[in-house]
């Protein structure tokens, strides 16, 4: 949801491309059913190396505890889940097993597929049946001992993971609950918009409050509804316009969440973008988000010392677009100024949108996104300092100032 992360999405090859002729199915309203379940799981982003075929796996997930890579769930019946019973695919994403019985690692969101109903699962099942097969063996992982040992998992599920299908709240409308069905399942937000533990779990008193994305070093905003961090003072049709379109009144969306914007959230029809914001912007309010403590004289010092540098820059750089005060041009380039997403506790996401630049979503609704260049090559890391720095700190924003070594560290982190 940050309106300050760097663009980068992946555009995949239709169903039929560089594969031979999908299944025939019996039941068209339930594979169209499946494609649509599909999309709003964004099966597609792990599952298909960018430019490959459609769900051949493959695509290598950097974790702290090594390399995992995702595995082939197309028609294929000798790599990939030709073979497998709508109950076999069922026990996968409601356990989190695999058809053999062997425990699946939680870089899947089975935590959250885990309240996908039976019939959902079963069209997304005939979907993935019907697609065309990728003959291509699931690569193996690159795991570190003792994280290679499966039989860990245990205590990992022990901690973190609870089986069950999505149960309606009768207190709420069923907008609200549709909502709820698609974030908390098939959605798997908290994957992202939740800190991850040291071992590798969510924290289920922290859900939604943000958190460093290991996988992809972008920082995921924080979604409750308070007016620092979150979406409490978004209207729901400026939610509903990021999810969709990619870029709002308010912001747009770069980084990670772009690709999901590109690849789900522009699929899903106007109802269910619309609970989703429902649900988003009735979640729990929670502070701490930004940090508002008096700053200390050596933050104060390194705040003077960089605010001059940095406003030359902006002036010279930045202002074109997104104006002298900060205000921006929205919704083609998001305001600065009173934006949450620039002013957070966290520096990552202001400091790779000016290193890498990039782009919102070619989307539907904006077919012609407006974007903004990489300076990684024209500004060191002082300079990147400043400007970023500047940005957090004028026209009354209150981040606090970034360092040298912070832009340093985030100069060759993976664009996605």
């Amino acid at each position: 949801m940050a309106a300050a992360v760097v663009a980068l999405f992946i555009q995949t090859p239709p169903a039929n491309a560089q594969g031979a002729a999908p299944k025939p199915s019996s039941d068209a309203p339930l594979v169209s059913r499946g494609e649509y379940l599909a999309r709003a799981g964004d099966c597609v982003a792990c599952h298909t190396v960018p430019g490959d075929r459609l769900f051949g796996g493959g695509r290598p997930m950097v974790t702290p505890f090594g390399t995992l890579y995702t595995p082939n769930i197309s028609s294929d019946p000798d790599t990939g889940i030709g073979r497998w019973t709508a109950d076999e695919f069922y026990t996968m994403l409601h356990d989190g097993k695999s058809r053999d019985g062997s425990l699946l690692y939680p870089a899947m969101p089975f935590a959250s597929y885990t309240k996908v109903t039976r019939a959902d699962s079963d069209a997304i099942y005939a979907y993935l049946q019907s697609v065309p097969p990728v003959h291509r063996p699931s690569r193996a992982h690159e795991l570190r001992f003792p994280f290679n040992q499966r039989q860990l998992l245990l205590g990992w599920r022990t901690l973190f993971f609870r089986a069950g299908e999505y149960q309606p709240d009768p207190s709420q409308s069923a907008e609200w609950n549709r909502g709820a069905y698609l974030v908390e399942g098939l959605g798997h937000c908290t994957m992202c918009h939740t800190a991850i533990n040291a071992l590798g779990g969510n924290s289920r008193s922290k859900q939604f409050q943000g958190g460093l994305i290991p996988l992809q070093d972008w920082y995921a905003p924080s979604l409750t509804s308070n007016r620092e961090a979150g979406l409490g003072d978004w209207s729901i049709q400026d939610i509903v316009g990021l999810l969709q379109a990619g870029v709002s009144n308010r912001g747009a969306v770069y980084g990670p969440m772009a690709e999901v914007v590109y690849d789900s959230f522009q699929y899903l029809s106007d109802d269910d973008v619309r609970a989703v914001a429902v649900y988003l912007k009735a979640l729990p309010a929670h502070s701490g988000e930004v940090d508002t403590t008096p700053p200390t004289t050596a933050v104060t010092e390194e705040k003077n010392r960089l605010f001059p540098l940095g406003r030359k820059i902006y002036d010279a750089q930045c202002a074109l677009c997104h104006a002298d005060q900060g205000q921006g041009k929205p919704p083609n380039f998001p305001p600065l100024a009173n934006n949450q997403s620039i002013q957070m506790t966290s520096s990552v996401n202001p400091i790779r949108m000016v290193l890498n630049g990039g782009y919102a979503p070619g989307t539907m609704k904006n077919p012609t996104p407006y974007g903004m260049p990489p300076f990684a090559q024209s500004l060191s890391d002082e300079e990147v300092a400043a400007v970023v720095t500047y940005i957090r700190t004028a026209w009354g924003n209150h981040g606090s100032p970034v360092t040298v070594k912070e832009v340093n560290m985030l100069r060759t982190a993976p664009l996605f």
